[in-house]
């Protein structure tokens, strides 16, 4: 217990020290407030003296100038991609329109293609047609000549087996001395 009673009232002595410097008369070396307000003067004063302050100044202005040249710089990189963003979407716009345009001259020259080869099917179906009534009006006239030839010859000798069981010496004498003065009267 003299333990804790001596602690306490050492604790006690300790800790009312400070308050108890600073009572009494201000202007003493005593005063703790005093020491403290002297040593802070003498600190700025060095500061002071030192130009501390003004090199302060002079680094927060470098730091702010090198902030605002690396604004200015952002700004400018900002406009440049925005510059070059616009530079790009219009292009891709141009060339949107170009592809678009490409693919509409393909379609217009497929549609020009495709009705050509049907106007030149057409003319050669047509062709082809004309070739193969001629060649059907060729076939016809040649087989109706051959049919006329066939007859000719068939009736010639007909002609000639009729004439030859109808005649006599007699009567082919008369006939070619018959020809032979039609032939000298035509003649004449």
């Amino acid at each position: 217990m003299k333990r804790s009673l001596i602690a306490s009232t050492a604790g006690l002595a300790l800790s009312a020290a400070p308050a108890m410097a600073a009572t009494g008369p201000f202007f003493t070396m005593l005063n703790t407030n005093f020491v403290m307000l002297i040593g802070f003067i003498v600190f700025i004063a060095v500061l002071m003296y030192f130009r501390v302050p003004s090199m302060l100044m002079a680094m927060l202005d470098r730091r702010a100038a090198g902030i605002r040249s690396d604004l200015d710089e952002a700004r400018a990189l900002r406009e440049e991609a925005q510059t070059l963003l616009a530079s790009y979407e219009r292009k891709q716009t141009e060339m949107k329109e170009q592809a678009d345009r490409i693919v509409a001259h393909a379609r217009d020259e497929a549609r020009a293609s495709a009705e050509a080869a049907k106007a030149d099917l057409k003319d050669s179906i047509a062709r082809r047609l004309q070739a193969a009534d001629e060649q059907i009006a060729s076939a016809e006239a040649a087989a109706v000549r051959s049919v006329r030839d066939r007859a000719v010859q068939v009736a010639v000798a007909a002609a000639g087996e009729v004439l030859a069981k109808q005649m006599d010496q007699k009567r082919g004498s008369d006939m070619i001395d018959q020809s032979i003065g039609t032939v000298e009267t035509r003649l004449h």
